[in-house]
């Protein structure tokens, strides 16, 4: 008889069922158990996670961490420390810590670039970051951010290494870098003002006056130059066009920035630019030779561009009061406002009553009549109450919107100031103000510049010394600067200068064939009472501001400040070096 193959794992068939073999019981066994057994290990896993802080353990603390370093939040970023990190680490300290290392490494601004975290293992978080620097391109990695149960909290465990990829424990972010070749400076007609490591020029009369020095790294400058990754015993300008010019000149430097011993980044650098300035040696040459070196400032632009021909002595750094000269102001300020016009009559008097206290004219001479007479003899019994009248607010208003109270587009050069309208005082310091006194403080710049504001129409002129920028123009030829005072008022401004050139204190000035506009300062250093002019010539300042041609229908060309410190009468010695000044310029241009 044939024998029967039985079934796998059964009974043969027809014949009666047979149990498997242990192994294949163990199998279903096994297969019941399954699912019962992952839930198991699932809740054991999980059981250690949520004992290890969890999967999102800190993701929140990270998260909000990482968000405000990306603002340069530093307050928010040391809220997410652990109470352990905070007391190690104050938030003035981790502040200054986290500004520390992004100016050594150039960074382009004051807070980093960062994705989204990812856990990168217990206790620790992946958060990419990226830093755009001014000398090392853009560096990006990843920083790993640790975290710890705090009280119940998750919370960043801060270590010095989190402030900036690459670093590790114990290692510090450091730079070395070396300044390149220094730019040349031209003058406008490209003959060289100052180049190579000698800073020689084939005119050293007018690159004397102009070019100024190289000098190690002022107080004020540190923070700003170390940012450019300029090298602590780097030579930088500190005056003249070499400050004004510093950036360009000065190039980008070349180096390493380092985690310890590790290069992060490398720089190639660049060399600096040279510079073709709006400086005319010959203009330059009449201004120093009018200043004859006696100490003060002059300066002389073209007030439609802005642009300045030269400038001679210490126009742009010494601040003083600008005396009468400030009356083209007060005097624009009034018009604007409708409170008087060049036909408003005024009593003649020797002296103005503000606030119980005389404030008298110079010399104690009698004067008065219209506001363009007025104007002409810089009568400050009319000015000082007309100052008064037009009120602190619109004085100050004013004056800022002529370029008081507002940093110089020029690099290096002094802010002109009033008190603001709550701070002045009273009518007599209202009046005082008004005539230039009290505690107004201008450069020979800033004079120049509102005359030249009054030449173009009543538009303020962008200063610049580089010719680049200057021949940056619109269509119809000039640079446009923000309105001062309206056009009807700069036209009456005008008409009331040629006064003072014509026939009042400004006669010096006067050349033949050319209407001059101007208006003179003598500017109070010692008094006893306040308007009194002392007699003797080292107790005042003198200024002169001009601008020509100036007759109706013709397009002024060059706008003239002077400023002589403690040398008498704006008419008599300040008038006469802006004539020379004029008188060349209008040569030339």
């Amino acid at each position: 008889m044939k024998e029967r193959t039985p079934a796998p794992g059964g009974a043969a068939p027809g014949g009666p069922r047979r149990p498997g073999p242990p192994v294949d019981r163990r199998q279903r066994v096994l297969r019941r158990a399954l699912p019962a057994g992952l839930l198991a290990l699932a809740a054991l896993v999980a059981g250690i996670v949520v004992g290890a802080g969890g999967s999102d353990a800190g993701r929140a603390a990270v998260d909000a961490y990482a968000k405000a370093w990306s603002a340069g939040d530093w307050a928010t970023m040391h809220a997410q420390l652990t109470a352990a990190a905070q007391k190690r680490i104050g938030l003035i300290p981790f502040a200054d810590a986290n500004r520390a290392a992004l100016a050594t490494a150039t960074a382009l601004e004051t807070a980093v670039r960062t994705g989204t975290p990812r856990r990168a293992g217990d206790h620790l978080w992946r958060v990419p970051v990226t830093v755009p620097t001014r000398v090392f391109g853009t560096i990006r990695g990843d920083v790993l951010v640790p975290v710890k149960d705090d009280g119940g909290d998750v919370k960043v465990d801060w270590v010095p290494r989190l402030l900036f990829p690459g670093l590790r424990d114990g290692q510090r972010l450091t730079r070395d870098t070396v300044m390149p070749a220094r730019g040349a400076i031209l003058a406008r007609d490209g003959t060289v003002l100052a180049q190579g490591p000698g800073r020689t020029s084939s005119i050293p009369d007018v690159a004397s006056q102009v070019v100024g020095q190289l000098g190690a790294i002022p107080a004020a400058r540190v923070q700003e130059l170390s940012a450019l990754g300029v090298p602590p015993d780097g030579r930088v300008g500190v005056t003249g066009l070499e400050r004004v010019f510093d950036a360009q000149l000065a190039g980008a430097p070349s180096g390493v920035l380092k985690a310890g011993p590790t290069v992060l980044a490398r720089s190639a650098g660049h060399p600096g630019a040279d510079v073709r300035t709006t400086i005319d040696p010959v203009i330059e040459r009449a201004a120093t030779a009018a200043l004859g070196g006696r100490y003060g400032g002059a300066v002389a632009l073209n007030p439609r561009t802005g642009e300045l021909y030269a400038f001679a002595g210490v126009p742009f750094s010494i601040l003083q009061p600008p005396g009468s000269t400030f009356k083209m102001i007060t005097a624009a300020a009034a018009l604007d406002a409708g409170i008087a016009a060049p036909s408003s009559t005024f009593p003649y008097a020797s002296q103005a009553l503000l606030s119980g206290v005389p404030l008298a004219n110079a010399g104690g001479e009698v004067c008065g009549g219209s506001l363009a007479q007025a104007f002409a003899v810089s009568c400050n019994s009319v000015f000082a109450p007309l100052g008064a009248k037009l009120g602190a607010a619109r004085l100050v208003q004013a004056a800022e919107r002529f370029g008081f109270n507002q940093p110089s587009p020029i690099a290096g050069v002094a802010e002109s100031t009033i008190p603001a309208a709550d701070q002045i005082g009273d009518d007599l310091a209202v009046g005082s103000s008004a005539i230039g006194q009290g505690r107004v403080q201008a450069t020979t710049l800033e004079m120049a510049q509102v005359a030249a504001t009054i030449a173009d129409g009543g538009r303020l002129p962008r200063l610049t010394l580089s010719l680049a920028d200057a021949r940056r123009v619109d269509a119809r030829g000039a640079r446009l600067g923000a309105r001062a005072i309206k056009a009807r008022t700069a036209a009456q401004m005008r008409d009331l200068m040629l006064g003072v050139v014509r026939y009042g204190t400004g006669t010096a000035a006067q050349i033949t064939g050319v209407p001059v506009a101007g208006k003179t300062g003598t500017a109070e250093l010692k008094s006893s009472q306040p308007g009194e002019i002392s007699s003797n010539p080292q107790d005042t300042d003198a200024w002169f501001a001009a601008f020509a041609p100036a007759g109706r229908g013709r397009r002024p060309k060059v706008t003239v400040g002077v400023m002589l410190v403690s040398a008498g009468a704006g008419g008599d010695t300040a008038a006469p070096v802006a004539r020379e000044i004029l008188a060349t310029a209008l040569q030339r241009h």
